[in-house]
């Protein structure tokens, strides 16, 4: 019997007597102990059956136990899911050899044949995907993110912004991981077990596998124009992707063989990255709207993709990701929510809640979205440029043809009906356009010419429509003809301009959740009481949090590139702006200084009392008087 002496803090020494049997600790490699164990199945520990286990639980100094997993018939199968709670109920003690019992178990998981596969990434440092995950990663369709931009076209306006959603993907698939281990580990309750920790990571993985080439462009610039009367959207495609690339791979035996239920756990993966798959689901309210997992698991959809207020691991990952490759510092630490999330259960549904000293860390969470879409999402420079290349594109698109299924061809926006064409399509289409002496591709081909010299369309303002007045969908179409019909009332220029020569951007900012303040959806818990879920109103944060959370931005573009013209095209904006009521441009007094004097809410009151001697606003109105008299 192993006796151990120690010295408390009065200077005496206490006895603690070990009745556990002696053993002599030296460092082995897991592949030594593997290779030391004689039992039956030593290769996979998941063939093995109750007595395998006991023979093992011996070798490793733990066979006064053997009779405890016998009478629990715990086979290999088992071993991983075991958890420290579930060796108690068991009645297996102290903690301190229940602790060594998980830690021999989980070295010998670590040394199956079937690894777990590192991977060195950026960001996250080196992460541990499931070997299941490690082959969806190796098939064809999860390979094709290498070769599409996260960021798109903002590539062009910053040189380090060259990363793909194939990395981004990866880090979503770690991230979903971490969250859902998180809540198991802290709250073995919620009997979250391993089926639902590899589903939540395979959507994380998957969740982007629709999207076209360079990105967000595709589904928002592209197939809108391409093909107006159809809602693309990249989650139904990812949706489409995801089944094409189980089917083809033949994944479902192998997802099987890591304990997955099918069809349950397909449906459950696609509902988180696209929402309730049923159209008679998503309309009536009153019914659990998921088929993949019952209404007491309903913080599962939390993680991937977070309909409720939008705190999901997919944005942790890109403002990290992004911010690293963008220069841009990120404020918003992913870590410290996973520190204090838990799921407490809110209008008889369990939702994922944080602690009530973390909501200033959240409003700014929110604040970062909204500057990384106006520091680089919405870029001027880079808007210029996707939107010359969905104009090479719709010029291409009745030409080019992509192989698919069967033997068929389609088009470039025809792609999205066939996986296996779309598959195919990637960033090289701009390649493939640039490089082709197809004379039909000759007016796509000088497009893209000109985004590689660096002749883009000129950029002409921005403004803001009143919030009363935003500009809807249906009015987009003729906006062009609107502003190119503004004609200056002080004009002298005699340039013609035309609804074709204008481009305008109408953009959209928001918090996440258009004009709603996403944190009124977010619940928390106090340290006093954390199984109760409270509200943290805004007045009760700050008082100096925003009081909007949408907003509209419009741009305008000039396709004529020689200084007469878009001089006159930025006369016509302004008066364009006028004549709408938007927000006096934030150069108009530098391009139309003759013109801005005249709108009386474009008027500061510190210019209606200067006495520097310059002219005021009743002077100029008198000037516009008599030049109208004439």
């Amino acid at each position: 019997m192993e006796v151990n002496t120690y010295n408390n803090t009065n200077g005496m020494k206490r006895v603690r007597h070990d009745s556990s049997p002696q053993r002599v600790e030296v460092y082995e490699t897991p592949e030594k102990r593997m290779r030391s164990w004689s039992g039956s199945a030593a290769g996979d520990y998941k063939e093995w059956d109750v007595e395998d286990v006991c023979l093992f639980l011996a070798s490793r100094g733990f066979g006064k136990w053997q009779g405890v997993f016998r009478e629990s018939k715990i086979k290999g199968k088992i071993l991983e899911d075991l958890t420290e709670s579930q060796l108690k109920e068991l009645e297996i003690g102290p903690l301190g050899e229940r602790l060594e019992i998980l830690q021999c178990i989980r070295t010998l998981c670590q040394s199956s044949p079937d690894k777990i596969k590192v991977f060195n990434d950026p960001i996250h440092g080196h992460i541990e995907l499931h070997p299941l995950l490690v082959h969806i990663i190796d098939t064809p369709q999860f390979q094709r993110l290498r070769y599409i931009k996260q960021l798109g076209g903002s590539y062009y306006v910053f040189p380090g912004a060259s990363h793909n959603r194939f990395e981004h993907s990866i880090g979503v698939g770690y991230l979903a991981g971490c969250l859902v281990r998180a809540l198991h580990d802290r709250q073995p309750e919620l009997h979250i077990n391993k089926r639902d920790v590899l589903c939540v990571q395979i959507a994380g993985l998957c969740h982007d596998l629709g999207h076209g080439p360079f990105s967000h462009m595709f589904d928002g610039r592209f197939m809108p124009l391409a093909c107006p009367k159809r809602n693309f959207k990249h989650e139904s495609a990812s949706v489409q992707m995801f089944d094409h690339l189980v089917e083809s791979n033949g994944l479902e035996d192998v997802m099987k063989k890591y304990g997955l239920c099918l069809p349950e756990d397909l449906i459950f993966i696609k509902e988180q990255i696209a929402g309730p798959l049923s159209s008679d689901a998503k309309n009536n309210a009153s019914q659990w709207p998921y088929k993949g997992r019952p209404e007491e698991k309903s913080f599962l959809y939390e993680i991937v993709a977070n309909k409720r207020n939008g705190i999901d691991v997919d944005k942790w990952d890109y403002f990290a990701r992004d911010c690293h490759h963008l220069g841009i510092q990120n404020n918003f630490d992913y870590t410290r929510f996973l520190k204090f999330a838990r799921v407490c259960e809110v209008e008889n549904q369990k939702h994922i809640c944080t602690r009530d000293k973390e909501v200033g860390n959240l409003y700014d969470m929110f604040h970062t979205r909204n500057c990384l879409h106006r520091r680089a999402y919405q870029h001027k420079v880079g808007n210029i440029i996707e939107t010359m290349i969905t104009d090479a594109f719709l010029k291409a698109d009745p030409y080019i043809k992509v192989e698919g299924s069967d033997g068929n061809y389609y088009t470039l926006s025809g792609c999205v009906d066939d996986m296996v064409a779309y598959t195919k399509l990637t960033d090289n289409i701009f390649q493939q356009i640039l490089y082709s002496s197809d004379p039909k591709l000759s007016e796509a081909r000088e497009i893209l010419r000109k985004v590689e010299r660096r002749q883009l369309y000129k950029y002409v303002g921005q403004t803001h429509p009143n919030s009363s007045i935003r500009i809807k969908p249906d009015e987009y179409d003729m906006l062009p003809s609107e502003l190119a019909n503004s004609i200056p009332q002080m004009s002298t220029s005699d340039v013609q301009l035309n609804p074709e020569d204008f481009i305008v951007d109408v953009i959209h900012m928001d918090y996440g959740m258009k004009e709603q303040n996403p944190m009124n959806n977010v619940r928390f818990y106090c340290k006093a009481d954390p199984q109760k879920a409270i509200k943290i109103r805004k007045d009760q944060v700050s008082q100096l949090l925003p009081e909007k959370f949408a907003e509209q931005v419009i741009r305008v573009y000039f396709k004529r590139t020689d200084e007469r013209s878009l001089e006159a095209a930025k006369r016509y904006f302004v008066q364009w702006c006028m004549n709408r009521d938007f927000s006096k441009p934030q150069d108009g007094d530098v391009i139309a200084p003759d013109m801005t004097p005249l709108k009386a809410s474009w008027v500061d009151r510190d210019e209606e009392d200067d006495a520097s001697g310059l002219p005021t606003k009743a002077d100029l109105l008198k000037t516009r008087t008599k030049l109208f008299d004439k």
